[in-house]
């Protein structure tokens, strides 16, 4: 269901909310989104890639909460029993969100581009959906491209709080289940070739070294 009166999302209708509440399970249960990258930690990086782009910018913790307060911007846990994945930080930044609309973006993407929110923003505009989601093409093991859906980079309105709420209340987890409930559309980026894919992120420290071995 569309809001009373739509209104096509413009930057200062957006909070931007980064996504570092997980365990960092697959690169040592390390807290990812303090971890360096080009001499700063990854969730600044994120905070500055996303601030130009938005109203406000939030994260998304649950653990090390004054480390990530030094970053100058609100940090809020997961509302209901933390680690319990990308929806429940969805949930957290709806719940804090002062603005009409949310994007969330994870803090281990340290190449997400800089035009992200425009794009998400102007495909809900044109869609009139309430969730859209980024799309990318991706090499394949056998030196192929596929496009893959990113549902983590994520612009959604805030009237959708309490449909989240009851889904994860419910026992649902996926990103995707949830969304396609409501009005949701998909838009696609592109990378230039020989570029880095614009959401390449980084799950284990050897792929952090390698993302860094890149830039």
């Amino acid at each position: 269901m569309l809001p009373v009166a739509f209104q096509p999302p413009a930057k200062q209708h957006i909070t931007g909310c980064i996504l570092a509440g997980g365990r960092g399970s697959r690169m040592g249960g390390v807290d990812k989104g303090l971890q360096l990258f080009r001499g700063q930690t990854l969730v600044q990086r994120a905070i500055e890639r996303l601030q130009a782009q938005v109203n406000s910018v939030m994260v998304n913790a649950n653990r090390h909460a004054a480390q990530y307060a030094l970053h100058g911007v609100p940090v809020f846990a997961d509302t209901d029993h933390g680690f319990k994945g990308p929806l429940a930080g969805f949930l957290t930044g709806l719940q804090h969100c002062d603005t009409e609309w949310l994007v969330t973006v994870p803090c281990d993407s340290p190449f997400f581009p800089l035009d992200l929110v425009e794009k998400l923003a102007a495909t809900a505009a044109q869609s009139k959906a309430l969730i859209v989601m980024a799309q990318a093409e991706e090499p394949t093991p056998d030196g192929h491209q596929e496009w893959r859906l990113q549902p983590v980079f994520c612009l959604m309105h805030r009237q959708l709080a309490s449909s989240l709420h009851a889904h994860i209340q419910s026992g649902g987890f996926k990103i995707t289940e949830w969304a396609k409930q409501h009005s949701m559309a998909i838009c696609p980026f592109t990378g230039a070739p020989g570029q880095l894919p614009p959401f390449a992120n980084a799950n284990t420290a050897e792929e952090l070294q390698h993302l860094q071995s890149l830039a």
